[in-house]
């Protein structure tokens, strides 16, 4: 029987105890102990096994784990280095990727509940004869529950800035051992409260927690730290001599985080889907964390789960739906008709050069649109290499799936801005029912310069046409009696504008050209007309009381238009 595929489980032991795929990276645990740094920092985007391999490391160092969790896997190998370090340190493991709240003070709970419930794994600190009263009445503080609020803790803010300092403290005396301190997503909660209005407070709480438990604290033994953005330590890691920042660009530990290529063809060989390798290649590789090609696993193995189960089953987009977007999405209200024309080359699968910057923070992150690039480099969006010194960076579209969530998702962020220019809109409406071609141009090309288009070899005419048809829908959305492909005369025509009031009403066929000659472009619109006379799109309104009719011709050729009106 095989191996069950582990879609959505992080814990190392349940993995392994469970009989689950493990595609082995223990060789991080040697790289942890042996590499420089007391402090390290791992930056991945999201879904690319952080969790699991922090769970991996609390698995291997923990007093009390299994050891036999690790035979046969790769660090078990070197004996000398399991007798020194396997099973030998108190750990404290928090994630804090659920910290989020709408405000400050829901944020700082969710922080609260976090470290309480760590806190309370190590409930024989209330029976350890190594600690004094006053120390066991500390711990007491750090798990005690709050009367007011359900599941919540209620150690005062200034005890919580100090509490995992403080755990390490009981821990050490109780084992007379020194702590390891694992902090996974350690920059959810200053996204979070980026979002939502409270960084300044946020960052200051993280800030203090993070220098007390790790800058010179005398009983940590080492920590490791993951997130998606490397925070300017000037922000988080003030003064931190003792860190070590080990980024998508950095050599070191380069293949520890997701799967590699020989990893996934090990995988697919194990479930009988070799054949689907070139397939899971277009649509999940890509990815150069620094000259190591990588494939996000948790796109790799929720294919072969579909693929299992349905031998055909086409690839899907399992990324987008398991990350956070509101920080890419930000950038949309800022880009200006440069950063347009470079995301829409990127889409026709070309590349361009950026600085990346990799120590910005949060405060900053959208005071520039330059650092767009630096946010869609580091959480996944985009890939790339180093070209020089300066580290300007050529950068590219990994692979489909993320190329989908650009002509997807980023296409329909723009749209959602264009459509936030009422007073266009509202122009654009009138002209239509005021018989005014000319005006109708004009505003549609203005609005087409502020939108992104579709232009590469993916994509064919027909979902171009989709594109523009769902594009001038989204203009006239907020008005009444406007319908999209409504069944009229001999068939469906693409959009009827109709207003009760005035008996007046428009029917709209739109065209891509292939060109943005005038001639070629005017053809198209006469062509659309003739097709709005052929199949009667008309009647439909007329059927309705309406006497005033006009029949538009609409051709669209990347952001230009070109709109004729049958006299």
């Amino acid at each position: 029987m095989k191996k069950r595929l582990p879609v959505g489980i992080d814990d190392f032991g349940e993995i392994i105890s469970g009989n689950y795929y493990y595609a082995d990276k223990t060789e991080l645990v040697k790289m942890v102990i042996e590499s420089a740094g007391q402090v390290k920092l791992f930056t991945r985007p999201r879904r690319f096994g952080k969790t699991l391999n922090m769970s991996m490391l609390k698995s291997f160092f923990e007093i009390g784990q299994d050891p036999a969790l690790f035979d046969g896997l790769s660090v078990s190998k070197d004996q000398e280095f399991c007798s020194l370090y396997q099973g030998k340190y108190p750990v404290i493991f928090i994630s804090l990727k659920g910290v989020n709240g709408l405000t400050y003070e829901d944020a700082e709970d969710a922080l609260r509940t976090v470290i309480g419930r760590e806190a309370e794994r190590f409930s024989f600190l209330l029976d350890s004869n190594k600690l004094t009263e006053l120390e066991i009445q500390r711990y007491e503080r750090l798990i005690e529950a709050d009367a007011t609020k359900k599941g919540v803790y209620s150690m005062p803010t200034e005890f919580l800035s100090q509490s995992l300092v403080m755990l390490t403290d009981l821990l050490e005396k109780h084992f007379h051992q020194k702590v390891v301190v694992l902090i996974d997503e350690y920059d959810v909660p200053l996204d979070k409260a980026h979002i939502n209005g409270f960084y300044d407070q946020m960052v200051t709480l993280i800030r203090n927690m993070f220098q007390a438990v790790f800058k010179t604290n005398e009983n940590l033994a080492f920590g490791v730290i993951t997130g998606c953005l490397r925070i300017s330590k000037e922000s988080i890691f003030t003064g931190f001599n003792n860190l070590r920042v080990e980024s998508i660009s950095g050599p070191i530990g380069s293949s520890y985080y997701g799967f590699t290529e020989e990893e996934v063809q090990k995988l697919l060989t194990y479930y009988d889907l070799s054949d689907k390798f070139d397939e899971v290649k277009k649509w999940y590789d890509g990815y150069k964390f620094y000259k190591t090609d990588m494939y996000c696993p948790w796109d790799v193995l929720n294919y072969c789960a579909d693929h299992q189960a349905v031998s055909d089953y086409y690839p899907q987009n399992y990324w987008i739906n398991s990350s956070g977007n509101d920080l890419v999405r930000e950038f949309i209200d800022y880009a200006d008709a440069e950063t347009l024309s470079q995301l829409e080359r990127l889409i026709a699968g070309g590349k361009i050069e950026k600085a990346i910057d990799e120590n910005i923070t949060y405060r900053d992150i959208d005071s520039s649109i330059d650092n767009l690039w630096s946010v869609l480099y580091s959480t996944g969006y985009l890939t790339g290499t180093m070209e020089n010194a300066e580290k300007l960076y050529s950068l590219w579209i990994p692979n489909l799936e993320v190329h989908d969530i650009f002509v997807t998702q980023i296409e329909k962020w723009f749209k959602q801005k264009v459509r936030k220019d009422t007073k266009a809109q509202d122009s654009f409406y009138h002209a239509i029912l005021k018989g005014d071609p000319e005006t109708m141009e004009r505003v549609l090309t203005n609005m087409l310069q502020q939108s992104i288009s579709i232009r590469d070899t993916y994509v064919r005419k027909e979902r171009k046409e989709n594109f523009y048809h769902g594009f001038v829908l989204g203009l006239l959305s907020v008005y009444p009696e406007v319908t999209s492909n409504p069944e009229s005369g001999n068939g469906y025509s693409d959009i009827i504008v109709r207003n009760g009031d005035t008996k007046t009403g428009a029917v709209l066929e739109l065209k891509y050209s292939e060109t943005d000659d005038l001639q070629v472009m005017e053809k198209d619109c006469q062509e659309a007309m003739n097709q709005i006379d052929r199949q009667n799109y008309v009647a439909g309104l007329q059927r309705t009381g309406v006497k005033t009719i006009f029949k538009y011709g609409i051709s669209f050729n990347r952001k230009i238009s070109c709109v004729r009106m049958d006299e």
